[in-house]
């Protein structure tokens, strides 16, 4: 067939193969096999579809695939590698089934079965130089993603390619470290903006809000339990506060009724609590922002985006439930709930803490006795008995499962799978009825990991590699 018998087009190719295939074959045909056809099915194939990429063939160790930008296929490609890495957890590194990554952008003839030419063949080529789990980009490659999105690229200089007549530049594709990683400084309290307020849509109650961190935005809905500055000390909370705004400009409210926001003559229902976020978000000027919904407040963020559904990228729930105790036809979640309440009436501003204690054991069963003290003084802290015996009443009669087939948005459900506040049948509920939401499991009885908890890191690669494989488009 002649070359005037083919057709050309732009692509973005990706070229890539298993490190060390054939040692690896010698040292366990069955393992490496398996491991391979399983990467394949599980991730490759549906993480180039995601980011309408096709795979044009697959070869004995590898594969080649083709996308219609480069920002697709640099975001496939770090989707893979970053969930590739984190099924080789403890596996020896001897026994690892790894990816060397090869891209780049340029004209490519094709037909109905293959693709041909110099823009796959310097795919190829820059594959066989990638570092093991490593991604390596040409200059073209470079050009075209810009700062679209949140990686680095290390320039390795001119590389003399095999058949290829020109030295072509190559790249490197890291994550980009944020300026605290860089500097080895954690993020905290004295990072953080001036505490602001706004006014609620009605009533006037005032909402205390902040800003840290230089990323994309990311606002975490409002809790029940927090404090604006008290949080950062949080042996809960405060180290996703650290390791968030890392990647993201994380933005932050007290709901009304606790915190630094009004505790007096407050409405508490689940509407104002939806009103609260909205108003919160429109103090800032972006087309639309990712939203973090943790525990009760995944109720609060769902209810948001089918508000404003066009104003939300991304939809993370953590520990989250659609149904409170009262709505999960248990008749012993009934009595919980209840229970809860009255204790939280009867002892929750006393000096002796043995009644919020059962509140810390819910919350992190696996506390040291120095944090389970700290919690215990700082949920006094966020707000009267009243408003927080109002808000547990309110959570436990939240059901917003009608709303779920409606959520548009890439949507992430984190769920510990020994969680006592939110049962993982809650999590699965949420995975199972929001449309194409992916679902990670942590193993932890906590509702809120400790940093110490080996699946903390777990978490934060969970969540970053969602927000790598899913970044939008910039407008």
């Amino acid at each position: 067939m002649s070359e005037e018998q083919f057709k050309r087009r732009l692509a973005a190719v990706l070229a890539a193969d298993v490190a060390d295939y054939s040692r690896l074959m010698q040292l366990d045909e069955d393992t490496t096999m398996s491991a391979w056809w399983e990467y394949r099915q599980e991730i490759i194939e549906p993480t180039v579809s995601e980011h309408q990429g096709r795979i044009v063939k697959l070869t004995g160790d590898g594969f080649l695939a083709e996308f219609p930008s480069a920002t697709d296929a640099v975001r496939a490609a770090g989707a893979i590698q970053a969930e590739v890495a984190r099924r080789n957890e403890g596996v020896p590194e001897e026994r690892r089934v790894e990816f060397r990554m090869g891209l780049n952008l340029g004209d490519v003839l094709w037909d109905d079965e293959d693709i041909y030419g110099d823009g796959v063949n310097i795919a190829a080529r820059l594959e066989s130089i990638a570092p093991r789990g490593g991604i390596c980009v040409s200059e073209m490659v470079r050009e075209a993603v810009g700062t679209k999105l949140p990686v680095r690229f290390e320039d390795i200089g001119p590389k003399r390619l095999k058949n290829i007549s020109n030295p072509v530049r190559a790249f490197l594709v890291t994550p980009a470290p944020s300026h605290a990683a860089a500097s080895g400084k954690r993020i905290g309290l004295t990072d953080q903006s001036a505490v602001r307020y706004c006014l609620s849509n009605e009533g006037g109650v005032s909402i205390a809000y902040a800003e840290v961190g230089d990323g994309d935005p990311l606002v975490l809905a409002g809790s029940w339990m927090s404090h604006l500055e008290k949080e950062w000390d949080n042996p809960a909370w405060g180290h996703y506060l650290s390791h968030l705004a890392e990647d993201f400009k994380i933005i932050r409210y007290d709901q009304r009724g606790n915190g630094m926001s009004d505790w007096d003559s407050v409405d508490i229902s689940f509407e104002k609590m939806v009103d609260d976020l909205e108003r919160v978000i429109d103090q800032f000027q972006y087309e639309k922002v990712a939203i973090f919904g943790a525990s009760q407040a995944a109720s609060v963020s769902i209810a948001y985006v089918r508000r404003h559904p066009l104003r939300v990228s991304h939809l993370v729930l953590y520990g989250g439930y659609a149904r409170g105790r009262r709505r999960r036809g248990s008749p012993e979640a009934v009595a919980e709930s209840e229970a809860l309440v009255t204790l939280i009436r009867q002892g929750w501003g006393n000096e002796n803490p043995a009644f919020r204690q059962t509140m810390t054991s819910l919350f992190m069963p696996d506390a040291t006795q120095e944090e389970a003290a700290w919690f215990n003084e700082f949920q006094r802290a966020c707000g009267p008995a009243e408003n927080i015996a109002r808000f547990r009443e309110m959570f436990d009669e939240i059901d917003v499962t009608d709303l779920l087939e409606g959520i548009d948005v890439p949507t992430l459900v984190v769920h510990c799978t020994g969680d006592s506040v939110a049962p993982i049948a809650e999590g699965k509920l949420l995975a199972s009825r929001i449309p194409r939401a992916q679902f990670v499991t942590l193993d932890s009885k906590n509702h809120m990991i400790m940093a110490r908890d080996p699946e903390f890191p777990r978490f934060l690669q969970s969540v970053r590699s969602f927000f790598l494989r899913s970044a939008p488009e910039p407008t």
